[in-house]
């Protein structure tokens, strides 16, 4: 089980930017490969994958997340990150951040194939 913790969310104009963080505790990063991911839930809409990772480096982005977020790790800080730019009022959400050990590159943005979720952290887009 992996302990993971977002911060970073809050309240952005359309055309801002945010830079969400996730620690993420309880693996050895040195021994172990996981995958690291970034998923969303608007209000009465089903949650998203927004774009994974793994330790590699490889990544992968939803369409929409294409050309405006960038995820990326650093594991000496046991951190992942999301930076976001151009928001907009669409991207309204309750972002995650999620952990599992190999993914199969197919499912990296499939939040059931994630065991260890964080709490998430709230964006808000206004026009």
């Amino acid at each position: 089980q992996v302990d993971l913790v977002e911060s970073g969310g809050g309240s952005v104009q359309a055309g801002g930017s945010l830079t969400l963080s996730c620690v993420f505790s309880g693996y050895d990063t040195s021994a172990y490969a996981y995958n690291l991911g970034w998923f969303r839930q608007a209000p009465g809409k089903e949650r998203e994958g927004v774009a994974g990772m793994d330790d590699d480096g490889n990544t992968v982005y939803a369409d929409f997340a294409k050309g405006r977020f960038t995820i990326s790790r650093d594991n000496a800080k046991n951190t992942l990150y999301l930076q976001m730019h151009n928001l907009k009022p669409e991207d309204t959400a309750l972002y995650y951040c999620a952990a599992q050990s190999f993914i199969l590159r197919q499912l990296w943005l499939t939040g059931s194939a994630y065991r260890s979720w964080g709490q998430g952290t709230q964006v808000t887009v206004s026009s």
